[in-house]
């Protein structure tokens, strides 16, 4: 068992062993899950930051199933609501969409589920959710900049949500009219998010598709690049993004390979709050390097 996914352990027994020993109240409900807050918020810190690609990959479903425990407690608490959208999300696409579609289609719901459960505590959000674009719209104008996380975290998941998933429920793509104005509320708000996250994901959603079927690789490579430029090229998802849609949208072999490289090849520490992350896109850069003859 590695250190991260004992250390969980660990703090998770502590807090059963301090409250647990009598009938659950409220009030130790309360103190369960401010501790667990306290100790996820310092897991993530470190698991963030640590390289050791395999050790963090391997503690994150248990983290994850705790969370989820953590919320029921809790069932309205933003903070644990926006962490298990995060880690869900992550999971899903880092670990299970390339091996598991259907799979990684219901994590990125459940994704999207917790991060509306946070949106929905906005009354006008709630009320106008399923309603007309037009109405949506109007209410996504009550969100400010504080709320951008529950904002990307719900746009970003619903759209990979309805990528996997539209294939067996077609009904899904109309809802991708309310995703754009997510992104664009976004955009009004803080581009600058998650190291210009609101702009890599509207880069891939245009080169995701064809041109014939709507499609738009002038736009994608547009906001890419301010993506890269509010990063410094030193957050390497967006490389592999960048990769593995527009320059094979565009059909960029030399591109497609020059971008991977330089994700493979980036220095350890190149962002240290997101050591885990760079790591895990030197992963799937490789891989993808791999399959340059099949796609070009």
């Amino acid at each position: 068992m590695n250190g991260t996914h004992k250390l969980t352990i660990t703090i998770l027994f502590f807090i059963i062993l301090l409250f647990g020993i009598s009938g659950c109240t409220s009030f130790k409900s309360n103190l369960v899950v401010d501790s667990s807050k306290l100790a996820g918020a310092n897991i993530a810190e470190a698991a963030n930051q640590n390289s050791d690609f395999e050790m963090v990959r391997d503690g994150m479903p248990g983290g994850i199933l705790q969370m989820d425990g953590f919320i029921k407690m809790a069932p309205d608490d933003k903070e644990l609501l926006l962490s298990a959208a995060e880690s869900n999300s992550g999971y899903a696409f880092l670990f299970v969409q390339d091996k598991n579609k259907p799979r990684a289609a219901k994590i990125f719901k459940k994704a999207k589920e917790y991060a509306f459960r946070v949106l929905k505590q906005n009354p006008a959000f709630e009320d106008a959710c399923d309603k007309s674009k037009e109405e949506f719209v109007e209410a996504l104008k009550t969100f400010g900049k504080e709320d951008v996380p529950a904002l990307y975290l719900g746009m970003n998941s619903w759209l990979s949500y309805i990528g996997l998933a539209n294939a067996e429920d077609p009904a899904l793509l109309m809802n991708l009219p309310k995703v754009e104005a997510m992104m664009d509320r976004i955009l009004e708000l803080d581009e600058t998010y998650k190291y210009g996250a609101v702009h890599a994901v509207i880069g891939t959603y245009h080169a995701a598709k064809p041109e014939i079927f709507g499609g738009k690789p002038k736009e994608a490579k547009k906001h890419f690049e301010k993506a890269f430029e509010i990063s410094e090229r030193k957050f390497l998802i967006w490389h592999l993004l960048f990769a593995k849609y527009y320059t094979v949208q565009v059909q960029d072999q030399d591109l497609f390979i020059e971008t991977l490289e330089e994700a493979v090849e980036a220095p350890e520490n190149l962002l240290p709050e997101q050591n885990f992350a760079n790591e895990a896109a030197r992963h799937k850069a490789k891989a993808l390097l791999e399959k340059v003859d099949t796609l070009f």
